[in-house]
């Protein structure tokens, strides 16, 4: 699954002091599964939903706002920023208890943690920031960004991640991934992925899309 790293074309220098080149990525920072949000950090934006058993119309899906709070009906706003969902469950708890609900059960769970998003780059159909809902596998993240595009590389794709400190970066063969030769590596939120490029190809289709009368001999 692993290549061999190597500068030049998409960014990836063996020299460069600011990333390190590994032979093989661990998990970012701090991370825990992609699945299990019991200790992760509800921040602005982060999408959560709020249940109340036996109090169904005071269930509320939502966004963060930027300041860290979540609106909640009876009890307005609620400080969520920084807290885990356990942690939110029993503040908004505490708030309904005795003057709204006798002994209220408040469950939040994480919709789209936006911590955990990933960068998708590169020669993929549209590129930019998507969540990680979930576990996350290389092939899927590039498909959310639509797939490669008629220019992309798919020997050479890029992760990025820090671990430790330390920018690491890896590089990936999409093609062998796909044909089952090797294992889908997981993406972690703030990873960032970079399709490379074929040069030859773009520079193939710019030069017939200029020069539309353009005709190629084969060279025998």
């Amino acid at each position: 699954m692993l290549l061999s790293a190597c500068g030049g074309g998409i960014g990836l220098d063996e020299n460069s002091k600011a990333v390190r080149v590994a032979q093989a990525l661990p998990p970012p920072d701090a991370t825990v599964s992609s699945t299990d949000f019991t200790n992760y950090r509800i921040g602005p934006m982060d999408v959560i939903a709020v249940t109340v058993f036996d109090a169904p119309e005071l269930a509320r899906e939502g966004a963060v706002d930027a300041a860290g709070n979540f609106a909640m009906p009876l009890i307005g706003s609620v400080e969520a920023g920084n807290k885990t969902p356990q942690q939110l469950s029993d503040a908004i708890a505490e708030k309904l208890r005795g003057k709204y609900l006798k002994n209220p059960q408040v469950a939040v769970n994480i919709k789209e943690a936006i911590a955990r998003s990933v960068t998708v780059d590169g020669s993929v159909m549209q590129p930019g920031v998507y969540p990680v809902v979930g576990r996350m596998t290389l092939q899927q993240a590039v498909a959310t960004a639509k797939g490669v595009n008629q220019d992309a590389d798919i020997d050479k794709v890029i992760i990025f991640r820090t671990v430790n400190g330390q920018k690491m970066a890896a590089m990936f063969n999409l093609r062998d991934i796909r044909s089952g030769r090797y294992a889908d590596p997981e993406v972690f939120g703030n990873d960032i992925v970079v399709v490379g490029e074929n040069s030859a190809r773009r520079m193939l289709r710019d030069a017939t899309t200029t020069f539309p009368f353009l005709r190629f001999i084969p060279v025998l």
